[in-house]
């Protein structure tokens, strides 16, 4: 079981455990001497039981953890619906806020650093309303960082269907 502490907005472990499914399955960034999560990975490798989050020496519970991760982040709970999926189905999802996107996707057996990932992502609730504005926005991020745009939408009992969005030269 990874043992990680929750300090401020940054979630980490040393944990030997860390280190090994950095190594097989790409959770977290490997920085020095520590794996560094982010909000939704940490909140998925808890409810899967594989890791213990801990904050100012007490472990907390699944209810608390998602209670200081919604302070951070509004969106979490459609994030880790998301996030829940692409992991399942064996895809690798890292953060994308350098480019103003919820996720970046690497396709099946792609690890980051190898390869570019192939999508950029946004999620979004099936009751928001998207405007053409944001949609064009979007769209032209994910070809000016030469991906195919990705938007998840999810549903009130957390199903989600994805489109994808790519340019076609005529």
């Amino acid at each position: 079981m990874i043992e990680a502490q929750f300090s401020g907005q940054k979630i980490s472990s040393n944990s030997e455990d860390a280190f090994m499914l950095f190594e097989k399955s790409r959770f977290g960034e490997k920085l020095s001497n520590k794996i560094e999560y982010s909000l939704v990975e940490a909140l998925f490798l808890l409810k899967e039981e594989k890791l213990d989050l801990f904050s100012n020496s007490k472990k907390l519970s699944d209810e608390q953890a998602m209670k200081k991760a919604r302070a951070l982040d509004k969106k979490i709970e459609i994030k880790l619906a998301v996030f829940a999926d692409l992991r399942k189905k064996g895809f690798i999802v890292k953060t994308a806020l350098k480019f103003g996107a919820d996720f970046r996707i690497y396709d099946r057996g792609i690890h980051p650093g190898e390869d570019h990932a192939k999508w950029i992502l946004f999620v979004t609730k099936d009751t928001d309303a998207m405007h053409w504005q944001d949609f064009a926005a979007k769209n032209r991020v994910a070809h000016s960082t030469k991906k195919n745009l990705l938007i998840a939408i999810v549903d009130e009992e957390a199903d989600v269907s994805y489109y994808e969005v790519s340019w076609i030269r005529p």
